[in-house]
């Protein structure tokens, strides 16, 4: 068998770092260190037979190519086949024919008029929606908002709940609402005195979350690490060419400004006298969202950019737009995690942007 071709499984992409290399297994979601060596090795011999690569090297390395293809199978990351022409590489170009894909609303003091709101996220071809809450809300709002997406049949696939955890809080009506709404992607309950993550009672749909974090307002989102890592070829395909946070996303921050992100300050009008539409023509709106990771400070160098989202709103120099976020603590030269908030070279940014670290986030 090792006498034929290897062949990298197509959905398995190898993403090349400073100090070290990935696979993405976009399949599975998972990824998988490799050390440099055998991405260059993956990049140039694929479709080649494990023998030709130890001779190019005149069997000086024999015993590491066998480890290196030892973990290959393990992981079935590759096969063999006498044929290897008949496997062409995954396209990863993007094509998406929404002028936008996703919309976040925020709420404190005022409730937007969700009603209002679903006509315009037709004309727009937007898919998902996030609600963040950042007071206490009656249940019965978020009801009205899932039946107004039932009668409308809106083209929205996934709604996601962003709430505060308060006195005589009910999980068992947030159930209710999964076991009857479809649409429903998660619920992510802040605050609460208690972590515990729930299974979805949908087929990856209907997760809920609850966590100690104290989110006060807009300004805690952006926090990059692991746990947000997402490893599917959607992500990766976007990530080659645009902003993964930012394309082709708008919101309505908690005034009715409408903005590309509730924490970015540039806003293109208000909700009560602009439509969504409108403010997306206007000159800006788009300025991030081809800023892909391969052209960020330290970020093009990094293992994880393909797999990463990518604030713009909070970056380590506000004056350039190509700066690496703030809220990430990764060098990809030293493959350490650092906690961002207590580095001294970051506090004068911290101060800039009034950020107050929450604890929990630590």
């Amino acid at each position: 068998m090792k006498q034929s071709n290897f062949i990298l499984f197509a959905d398995c992409i190898p993403v090349k770092g400073s100090s070290r290399s990935i696979i993405c297994d976009t399949r599975n979601n998972n990824y998988y260190f490799i050390p440099n060596g055998l991405f260059d090795i993956l990049e140039k011999y694929n479709g080649k037979t494990i023998e030709k690569i130890k001779d190019d090297f005149e069997y000086k390395y024999d015993e590491i190519i066998d480890e290196y293809f030892d973990f290959l199978i393990r992981n079935r990351l590759i096969f063999f086949h006498s044929n290897p022409e008949l496997f062409p590489k995954i396209n990863t170009e993007w094509h998406c024919s929404s002028l936008i894909t996703n919309i976040i609303i925020d709420y404190e003091e005022i409730i937007h008029d969700f009603n209002a709101l679903v006509p315009q996220f037709e004309v727009l071809k937007c898919s998902h929606i996030q609600l963040r809450f950042y007071k206490e809300i009656n249940i019965d709002y978020l009801k009205n908002v899932l039946s107004i997406l039932k009668i409308e049949k809106s083209r929205i696939v996934s709604v996601d709940f962003i709430l505060p955890y308060y006195k005589n809080f009910n999980l068992e009506e947030l159930y209710e609402m999964i076991k009857e709404n479809s649409r429903i992607h998660s619920f992510t309950i802040f605050n609460s005195p208690f972590a515990k993550s729930h299974e979805p009672l949908h087929q990856k749909m209907g997760y809920i979350t609850l966590s100690e974090k104290n989110v006060t307002n807009e300004k805690h989102c952006g926090i990059i690490n692991d746990e947000y890592f997402y490893s599917n070829i959607k992500l990766l395909s976007e990530s080659q060419q645009h902003n993964t946070c930012l394309n082709r996303k708008i919101s309505i921050d908690k005034y009715g400004n409408i903005k590309n992100c509730p924490s970015i300050p540039d806003s293109y009008g208000n909700i009560q006298n602009t439509t969504l539409l409108d403010a997306l023509k206007k000159d800006d709106f788009k300025k991030y969202w081809n800023v892909s990771k391969d052209q960020i400070e330290t970020c093009k160098d990094c293992e994880f950019r393909h797999i990463c989202t990518d604030c713009r709103a909070y970056i380590e120099d506000p004056e350039d737009i190509y700066s690496k976020p703030l809220k990430c603590g990764y060098n990809p030269y030293t493959n350490k995690w650092s906690e961002w908030s207590t580095n001294p070279l970051k506090q004068k940014t911290i101060e800039f942007y009034r950020i107050k670290p929450d604890p929990t986030d630590l």
